[in-house]
């Protein structure tokens, strides 16, 4: 559906960049509020109004509890309004002598210290869960690899290049017994052979004569970035760079670092079709094994070796915990790297602001559903975390001031809240414009 859309002549491309932006944010935003909204009914708390977007109301309707809910004109973001209070996060309390009883007993500001913790908090969570069920959902229908010494699926791009066969066990190499998956990879790890394999295939044994068993095939390619505006997908196999030969890594790294700033031609397989593409590397900051940063000249492209087990569903819980340790792998991370340019080892022009989430979201779309709703699940974790810094204006400033009430037994006097406020404002908003500054810097850089 995007790529008719993108046809469509100067409104198309723009649309196949918005539409799925805007999808992106629908979904994250409706699903965080949503939090907000169910643990605060929970909690007896009325919601006046659930609204997706900002602005003059699109369409909406009121349910059976009098809660309004509504799509807005602006449907970038989302509020839930409720009783006597502006948001589940909002700033300061209510003016409850405007209030009844009743009306009073079911408003925000009126709620137990409790009640409104787990209220603000729940928006946050709700994206985490996002993230955990998405994730738990890809390892339910992809599988986990088993450790036993069987080869997987082989792509198209490398059939003609391996003599191994998907479900060929193999049994040793070299002459060393091969017991686990493990023991494959470290035997063929040493150079491109060639590396006699003995393997066990529809019930007979195999002799065969491996050679280079780790060509660079592509498994992901970074959004926005060279090898992406070229047209490098996963699963290609790189032959040649610049009539070159890359029959690793190291030589494709090689000869994209001796490329820097001029553009370089790439020749790559595609099952059985042989494509030559143009692209310029860029200088880019790479996280090393060690944790640490450094500049380096890329393409964008990840390399793994098409040696791979075979993979078996797991279970429920099993799989909702990889979701789990994939969305906190994903918080850790993005902490990490929040760390890294506070002190300045990462640059703060890698930071991507709602021009550059819309040009990730738009490339996505049109290349991968299993890589649009991965998206999807990568940005409800960074909303999740966003929102829980403790910067007034964000839920985690709220719920900081709640802990100062649970310890003094009242909240911040109003004049405080009201100075944090605008400071938190200021800093989110000086934070968009720095990141919008970005993207429009990068993309103008790619037209250059």
């Amino acid at each position: 559906m995007l790529e008719i859309i993108s046809l469509i002549p100067i409104v198309g491309p723009t649309l196949a960049t918005l539409l799925p932006f805007v999808v992106v944010i629908a979904i994250v935003v409706a699903v965080h509020e949503y939090g907000h909204y169910i643990v605060g009914r929970w909690c007896g708390i009325h919601a006046e109004v659930f609204s997706i977007g900002f602005g003059r109301e699109f369409i909406g309707r009121v349910d059976k509890r009098g809660t309004r809910w509504r799509i807005s004109v602006l449907p970038l973001g989302g509020y839930v309004r409720f009783q006597g209070d502006m948001s589940a996060a909002s700033v300061g309390a209510s003016d409850l002598t405007a209030l009844d009883a009743n009306e009073r007993q079911r408003s925000f500001a009126g709620a137990p210290l409790w009640a409104r913790s787990a209220t603000i908090a729940a928006g946050p969570v709700a994206n985490f869960i996002l993230s955990i069920l998405v994730y738990s959902g890809f390892v339910m229908a992809i599988g986990v690899s088993t450790n036993a010494p069987v080869i997987g699926e082989i792509p198209p791009s490398v059939v003609a290049e391996t003599p191994l066969q998907t479900g060929d066990r193999v049994l040793s190499v070299d002459g060393a017994p091969m017991e686990t998956f493990t023991d494959v990879l470290l035997a063929t790890s040493d150079g491109p052979g060639p590396y006699a394999v003995s393997v066990e295939r529809d019930g007979s044994v195999v002799a065969l004569t491996l050679n280079n068993p780790r060509p660079p095939l592509v498994v992901g390619v970074r959004p926005l970035s060279a090898a992406s505006r070229a047209g490098i997908e996963a699963d290609d196999l790189i032959l040649t760079v610049d009539g070159a030969p890359t029959p690793d890594f190291d030589s494709l790294k090689a000869h994209v670092t001796a490329a820097e700033g001029r553009e370089i031609q790439v020749s790559v397989r595609r099952g059985d079709a042989v494509l030559s593409l143009h692209m310029r590397p860029t200088l880019q900051d790479v996280q090393l094994a060690d944790g640490s940063y450094t500049k380096q000249v890329i393409i964008g492209v990840s390399i793994r070796s098409y040696l791979t087990p075979l993979t078996v569903t797991p279970g429920v819980f099993s799989a909702i915990g990889y979701g789990a340790q994939q969305t906190w792998s994903i918080v850790t991370n993005s902490l990490d790297g929040i760390r890294q340019v506070i002190v300045g080892n990462v640059s703060a022009e890698n930071l991507q602001g709602p021009v550059g989430i819309a040009q990730v979201s738009g490339e996505t779309a049109q290349r991968s559903g299993v890589e649009f709703i991965a998206l999807i699940a990568l940005i409800s974790t960074a909303i999740g975390l966003m929102n829980l810094l403790p910067i007034p204006m964000l839920d985690g400033g709220h719920l900081l001031f709640n802990l100062y009430e649970a310890f003094a037994g009242k909240q911040p006097p109003g004049r405080v809240q009201e100075i944090a406020a605008a400071l938190g404002l200021a800093t989110v908003l000086s934070l968009m414009l720095f990141v919008t500054y970005n993207d429009i810097a990068r993309l103008l850089n790619s037209f250059t």
